[in-house]
């Protein structure tokens, strides 16, 4: 499988680069930075400078075709303001989807956050900074875009992101109560869901758990 990862180099996306590579899988990290361009080398993914705030269409879809799945992991990141926001945790994503239509590339997977349906319909939720309330609309919109796409997409909104090792236990359901999940264990979800095709169309929420992962995955397929 050949698989672009859009913020290869975040503390999710470099985690899904190594498990993928480790298992076989050919994967291009798409980067902002060029000084990241070492650190994504010395795990096996192939790296591509290119920013997707200023990229056009043409420019990501020639670097994503051919492939077999795309992966939206980017970020704005902590300390960046309203602004990039919407060109980083929308925007990017938007235009990588749009890439992935334009280079006929139709699996898509798109982390998200737990919380984005408190801001529908312009809904502010109380008690929330308003570079965070920015934040949850950016990743709304996104996957609003991407769900009106003729794309094989999963949207993934993980709860409370940490450092603690993985535990390969998850709850992975269309609905949960926001609880502390591993970024170890958010990498490992992504890679089964790009194994498992018959979670397009499902936006699904992922905290830590009791369930393993392919165990989890499984039942949300057998639900339908």
């Amino acid at each position: 499988m050949r698989v672009v990862i859009a913020g290869a180099h975040g503390k999710i996306g470099s985690r899904l680069g190594r498990l993928l590579v480790q298992r076989g899988d050919e994967v291009v990290g798409i980067i902002r930075d060029e000084d990241h361009q070492l650190d994504l080398i010395a795990i096996g993914v192939t790296p591509v400078v290119m920013d997707l705030e200023r990229s056009t269409v043409d420019q990501v879809a020639d670097v994503v075709a051919d492939s077999d799945a795309l992966v939206f992991v980017a970020g704005a990141g902590p300390g960046s303001g309203k602004d990039r926001k919407d060109t980083v945790d929308r925007g990017a994503s938007v235009l990588l989807a749009e890439a992935g239509e334009r280079a006929g590339v139709r699996r898509f997977v798109q982390i998200s956050s737990m919380g984005v349906d408190s801001v529908r319909d312009g809904a502010t939720p109380p008690g929330q900074d308003e570079v965070f309330v920015a934040y949850l609309r950016a990743k709304l919109a996104a996957e609003d875009d991407l769900r009106a796409r003729d794309l094989d997409w999963t949207i993934m909104r993980p709860g409370r992101l940490t450092d603690d090792p993985g535990s390969g236990r998850v709850r992975l359901t269309p609905h949960a109560e926001f609880a502390p999940v591993s970024r170890d264990d958010v990498a490992a979800v992504i890679m089964a869901l790009l194994d498992s095709p018959a979670t397009t169309g499902l936006v699904l929420e992922m905290v830590a758990g009791d369930t393993p992962i392919d165990e989890a995955i499984a039942q949300l397929v057998r639900r339908g």
